[in-house]
């Protein structure tokens, strides 16, 4: 019997740290965002099976947050503060 790596529960939007990795794919938490990184190769075996699945309950779990919540038109860019010169310390 094989014995899966279970992650930490994934709950779309709910914090700025939870991760969701699927082979080569992380869904990165925010609270106003979800990244995206990486990539996902699915097999046509029971493997890519399992990954498709896994990779479809996630989305599925972003769309229902987002279909739950009370949303804006769109999300405000965060200000960022403006670049600072630093003395190049090989120089």
């Amino acid at each position: 019997m094989t014995t899966r790596k279970t992650e930490p529960h994934f709950e779309p939007f709910a914090d700025d740290s939870a991760v969701r990795n699927l082979g080569g794919l992380s869904f990165e938490n925010g609270r106003d965002r979800i990244g995206l990184h990486g990539s996902l190769d699915l097999t046509r075996d029971k493997a890519g099976l399992a990954l498709a699945r896994e990779l479809k309950r996630t989305a599925a779990a972003i769309v229902a947050a987002l279909e739950s919540a009370d949303l804006p038109e769109a999300v405000a860019e965060p200000e960022g503060e403006a670049p600072q010169r630093v003395r190049n310390p090989f120089a």
